[in-house]
């Protein structure tokens, strides 16, 4: 885990070098846009609708019971900003958009395609990781503050189905509930998410050798160190934003 921190550390480097020097092309980044969130934003939107949904189910009750209804909205709120949204969201483009970029550079290096690059005078790895890099830094965030959205929704139609409570009661928790502070941190989380996402699944898949069945056992391990680092770096994030923060 040590030795590979430490390669996905100097890829990022190499990444950044390759863009201060200007050479990477807008189309490339807007195609990894695409692959990375625009893909996986149908699965994305259904993850937060339907986690809001189960969260709603299981408090609705116990609020109605305590006469505390009128707070759902604002718990609801708060739970899928400030985690739901950005861990499960990043969980699944990591499942999905993650995965890919691994058995596409994997692919790459096992048929000699990387080596064919290097032949050219170009950086293989400022070449193939800073467009995934920027599209998934910069794209993450826009799925995120959707599927917010989405879930805080879902969550008004659960209760409304549920225990009858009132939109114009849940959404006055919500306004109520509802911090800018919140908003920002989850929106730095998803950015640091998607950046996660593609470096740690397009380093992995760079360190491929062999053949057919090494790409695929790449790609697995791929999705489970790209997974125990983002939940890493959301502790690390609460850790400074909410505990020493305050």
């Amino acid at each position: 885990m040590i030795k590979f921190l430490g390669l996905c550390v100097q890829n990022l480097i190499k990444s950044l070098k390759y863009l201060l020097s200007g050479q990477v092309r807008f189309s490339s980044v807007i195609s990894q846009a695409a692959s990375i969130s625009y893909d996986s934003l149908p699965i994305s939107l259904i993850i937060a609708f339907i986690a809001a949904a189960v969260i709603t189910i299981q408090v609705a009750k116990q609020f109605l019971m305590s006469g505390a209804e009128a707070y759902i909205g604002g718990t609801i709120t708060i739970v899928m900003i400030r985690e739901i949204a950005p861990g499960f969201v990043a969980l699944a483009i990591g499942a999905r958009a993650g995965t890919a970029i691994s058995a596409e550079i994997a692919n790459m290096q096992v048929t000699s395609q990387v080596d064919a690059i290097k032949t050219l005078k170009v950086d293989p790895v400022g070449y193939y990781f800073t467009p995934r890099l920027i599209a998934g830094a910069l794209t993450v965030p826009m799925v995120v503050l959707l599927a917010e959205f989405i879930g805080i929704a879902g969550g008004m139609l659960v209760a409304n189905i549920t225990i009858n409570l009132h939109p114009e009661r849940y959404w006055y928790s919500v306004w109520a509930w509802l911090v800018n502070r919140d908003i920002y941190i989850s929106l730095l989380k998803a950015s640091v998410f998607g950046l996660l996402i593609a470096l740690v699944c397009a380093t992995q898949g760079y360190e491929t050798k062999g053949g057919a069945k090494e790409v695929g056992t790449s790609t697995t391990q791929a999705a489970i160190l790209s997974t125990v680092y983002m939940l890493f770096a959301d502790f690390i994030i609460n850790l400074i934003f909410y505990i020493a923060g305050s």
